[in-house]
């Protein structure tokens, strides 16, 4: 028991995260007395650890991360039903009865830098079909947005998701040709530090596309580099990592995060 609030990350592997970090210079900010850790919780022990947490008090709740997010929708209640709707959470949070309710921030985080544009009937690709694609999918959907073409290994698993978010669109290999699409979002953990390289050839993207890169460890991918050079706007992983946090933060501890210290707390992440 830790006597103070305290909210945590969990996943396999978890020493990546940069959620503490986030969580920490918030709480600071604020003058809260709390704190925000990570937890490394292999899949055998998932159930475990939502059992125990629920026992205590001082828990607001937890981030959840690879490879969690669908285990965890069978250990919680789902009110908002996540389950039939993105159909994977990244968020728990404990109500004061010691009930856990699960969310998904992820959807929301995503389209936070992409709100001022308008998407209706746009052009879309999208690498990767994981949890992270699901709530990609699903604020794209809202967003009304055109075709969508889904690069995978898997193309029944990517073919199952446009249905899902009643999305029209096409299902493409992972070393296909882009079509020429005006917005590009990687979702999968390709180029991320310790992983295969995300190698796209560009050229197919229309002049004014936007490539947006969930990996945030490198925060500048190979991905974005390549866009960079072609003159693309670009949007990177830590967009989305403050946007989720952001909401999570006022879930666990009731207030919203400071406002006005986003650059102060980008150059943190990326010392």
């Amino acid at each position: 028991m830790s006597n103070r609030p305290y909210a945590e990350v969990i996943g396999d592997p978890i020493a990546q995260s940069k959620s503490p970090l986030i969580h920490k210079f918030w709480l600071e900010a604020l003058g809260l007395a709390g704190d925000y850790r990570r937890a490394h919780i292999k899949p055998d022990d998932l159930t475990a650890y939502i059992e125990e947490r629920r026992a205590d008090p001082d828990w607001r709740g937890c981030n959840v991360t690879m490879p969690h997010k669908g285990a965890v929708m069978d250990l919680v209640d789902d009110p908002g039903d996540i389950r039939g709707t993105i159909g994977a959470m990244n968020t728990i949070i404990r109500q004061k009865d010691g009930s856990l309710i699960g969310t998904n921030t992820d959807a929301a985080g995503f389209y936070s830098p992409l709100a001022e544009l308008d998407l209706e009937g746009v052009p879309v690709a999208v690498v990767g079909a994981g949890g992270a694609a699901r709530a990609v999918l699903f604020a794209l959907a809202r967003a009304n947005v055109g075709p969508v073409t889904i690069l995978n290994r898997s193309p029944l698993k990517a073919m199952g998701l446009l249905a899902t978010f009643g999305l029209k669109g096409d299902v493409v290999a992972l070393d296909a040709q882009l079509p020429a699409v005006s917005l590009l979002v990687n979702s999968s953990s390709l180029g991320m530090k310790g992983q295969p390289p995300l190698d796209l050839d560009l050229s197919p993207l229309a002049d004014d596309a936007i490539v947006y890169d969930l990996v945030y460890s490198p925060l500048q991918t190979g991905l974005l580099k390549a866009a960079e050079a072609r003159g693309l706007d670009t949007v990177d992983g830590l967009d989305m990592l403050i946007g989720q946090a952001a909401l999570a933060f006022e879930l666990f501890f009731g207030v919203s995060p400071p406002e006005g210290r986003d650059e102060e707390l980008r150059a943190l992440l990326v010392a």
